[in-house]
């Protein structure tokens, strides 16, 4: 349980979230993740590295109860600390020195997109289904990552319903580099990362920050942008009704578009 990090093949690292029963992570959970993919990019053998998660679903976003705890007995520290815990996350992926893989299988969710969407590369299981149910959790957040997932408005329509999208979805419109059947999924992944890691390790550092450096988007600014608004939900006290309404992290998916 936690996160840990592998060495499969040479020039790749698997850095993998274990946080039964949902992977919906703590604050600190989301600390180690950053510290660990932060960790594999500075490394100087590793080329390329492959973000995994054990259990049925990669990502639940982040541990409600956890915010509820402490939200009960009178503090905001679980709320701060998710929010710049998630944003570490996040910026730890994007940043990485080396080209970083999502697989992904299951639910991806909440803080799950947000890891994904600044994923260098998606490889995606043939269960896998994508979603923001911010709005259903009482928080906002992480819209700037599902928008470099899918186009502008159908990033709206899924934002505003909570609804989720599929991995044979996202294919089709680029974001996801292959789908395969659940269990080949970590042979697919390592496929990916080995092709890569082929490369010049040096070049390939050369060419993450290049292409870091022509986004259009600052998505640590735009995630942090975001933030404000889930703060400004928790201060008018209708994140506390919507949470207390959705029930906790034991829920992960929300219903499939039509």
């Amino acid at each position: 349980m936690g996160v840990s990090t592998s060495a499969p093949d040479q020039g790749v690292a698997v850095v993998t979230a274990d946080f039964p029963p949902v992977n919906a992570l703590p604050v600190q959970g989301w600390y180690d993740l950053a510290d660990a993919v932060r960790a594999a990019g500075r490394d100087p053998a590793v080329r390329c590295v492959v973000l995994a998660a054990a259990g049925r679903g990669f990502n639940a976003g982040v541990d409600i109860k956890e915010m509820q705890r402490d939200t009960a007995a009178g503090g905001h520290g679980a709320l701060i600390g998710a929010n710049r815990g998630c944003a570490e996350a996040f910026a730890a992926v994007y940043e990485c020195e080396v080209p970083v893989v999502a697989a992904v299988q299951g639910f991806c969710l909440g803080g799950g997109i947000g890891l994904v969407g600044n994923a260098d590369a998606i490889v995606a299981s043939d269960d896998a289904t994508f979603g923001l149910p911010e709005l259903d959790r009482g928080a906002l957040g992480a819209a700037t990552h599902l928008a470099r997932l899918v186009p502008q408005h159908l990033m709206r329509a899924l934002y505003y319903t909570s609804r989720t999208a599929t991995a044979q979805e996202l294919h089709a419109h680029g974001s996801v580099w292959r789908v395969v059947p659940r269990a080949g999924l970590h042979d697919a992944a390592l496929e990916l990362a080995r092709e890569i890691a082929r490369k010049d390790g040096y070049l390939l550092r050369l060419a993450k920050a290049a292409i870091n450096g022509i986004d259009p988007v600052d998505v640590r600014r735009s995630y942090r942008f975001e933030q404000g608004f889930t703060f400004e939900a928790n201060l008018s006290g209708v994140a506390d009704r919507v949470r207390d309404t959705f029930g906790g992290a034991g829920h992960t998916e929300g219903p499939d578009r039509p």
